[in-house]
This record gives C-alpha cells, sequence and structure tokens, in this order.
C-alpha cells in the first residue's frame, strides 16, 4: 500500500528537524558534544527556544536524534559497501574500508558515537539497534562463510561460552563459540583502529596509517576464520 502523502505541516516540520540537526552537527565540530547547547542552536537558526523544544524537548533528546543518525550512517555504509560475493575476503575488506572511509570523512559525528562518554548522558535503548548495524555486517559474511574453529583457541570460562552460545543464537550463526569471541575481537579491533587513528595515537608509529589498516583487515579476516 502506498504511504499517504505527507501534510504541508509535517513537510514543515521534517525540513526544520533536518535544520535543527544540522546546526547542531555544526556545533559538535566547533565545541564538542559537551558544549552542545539548545539555546545556541535555537539562536543560530533565529528561533525562541521554546519552539525548539517542541521538537527536542531537551539536549539529550538532540544528542541521541544525533547518535542514532551517526550510527545509521556509518552502518549504511558498511551495509552498501558489500558486494556480496562469493569471496567473503573481499566482502570483508570492503566493509572495513567503508566504515574507515566514513569515520575519516566525518569525525565529529564519529566521535560522537565512539569518541569518549558525555558526562551525565544516558544513551537510551533505541541507541542500540543502529549500533549494532556495521557488526551485523560483518557477521553476515561470516554467516555466509561458515567459518571452521582455528586449530589452536584459548580455554574459555563458562560463563563466557554461555554467552558466545547466546550470541550464536541471537545471530542465527552456524559457527563455533570460538569463532564467535573472534568476531567480537575483530569489531573491537576495527574500532581500536579507527580511534587510534582518528585521535591521533599511531603519530610516530604507523601514520598514515593506511598500509597498517590494510594489514590488519587482512590479520582478522585470518583471525576470524576466513
Amino acid at each position: 500500500m502506498t504511504a499517504a502523502p505527507r501534510t504541508a505541516r509535517e513537510r514543515v516540520r521534517a525540513e526544520l528537524t533536518r535544520e535543527i540537526k544540522d546546526e547542531a552537527r555544526r556545533q559538535l565540530a566547533e565545541v564538542g558534544a559537551l558544549g552542545l547547547s539548545l539555546r545556541a542552536v535555537a539562536r543560530e537558526l533565529g528561533m525562541v527556544s521554546s519552539a525548539l523544544y517542541r521538537y527536542f524537548p531537551s539536549r539529550d533528546h538532540l544528542l541521541t536524534a544525533l547518535i542514532v543518525d551517526a550510527y545509521n550512517a556509518v552502518g549504511e555504509a558498511a551495509e552498501q559497501a558489500d558486494p556480496h560475493t562469493e569471496d567473503p575476503r573481499t566482502r570483508w575488506r570492503a566493509i572495513w574500508r567503508a566504515t574507515r572511509e566514513w569515520a575519516r570523512a566525518n569525525p565529529h559525528e564519529y566521535a560522537l558515537i565512539y569518541g569518549s562518554p558525555i558526562p551525565g548522558y544516558q544513551a537510551p535503548q533505541d541507541t542500540v539497534g543502529p549500533a549494532g548495524r556495521v557488526a551485523f555486517a560483518l557477521v553476515a559474511v561470516l554467516r555466509d562463510a561458515h567459518p571452521h574453529e582455528p586449530a589452536v583457541t584459548a580455554p574459555m570460562s563458562a560463563e563466557l561460552r554461555a554467552q558466545a552460545d547466546q550470541l550464536t543464537r541471537i545471530l542465527e550463526i552456524d559457527a563455533p563459540a570460538e569463532v564467535v569471541m573472534r568476531a567480537i575481537g575483530a569489531w573491537t579491533q576495527l574500532f581500536g583502529a579507527l580511534n587510534f587513528e582518528l585521535f591521533g595515537q599511531y603519530v610516530g608509529s604507523v601514520d598514515p596509517a593506511d598500509a597498517y589498516f590494510e594489514h590488519l583487515i587482512g590479520q582478522m579476516a585470518d583471525f576470524v576464520g576466513l
């Protein structure tokens, strides 16, 4: 069924919501998440604060909208990069590269979701789904590749094995528990490497990080059994 066309009021609201978020992103680049102010956003848009509160009742509501948008943007970049070829390593590499490209092109939004926690802000449950999109793109590669359990593995505690078994069911992936744990490790390596690169931790070692990142992609593909 075709969706009913939006009314003029709905179109105006959607456009103003977009303008508010665009201005908030501009402020993120200047003052960071901690300095984000609804009053400052309203002032730059020529609005009174009370009018803006009808769109975002608090700074935390606006932050949540920006966080969800950022998670969805990097997730969409990862998903769209997947060529869905028969070679899982090609797919793996494409997702890693696209995630890095988005992070480098949007450093302030990346910092909002993967940088330092914002004092006093508690992310609500509706950020969880968008936050997992890159991870699920990587899991889709593993799901189709059916990797085997590595020959050499570290002992796994009963608690960790139970967590791995639960993840296996949630992700609907036919893989040994060790592979699932290695996938968590690779996901952590991806964003750990991006944090080091974007926040200047590679200066004096592997900066620029292009060659290292390409090497890491292959390492992690081997690590998860692709």
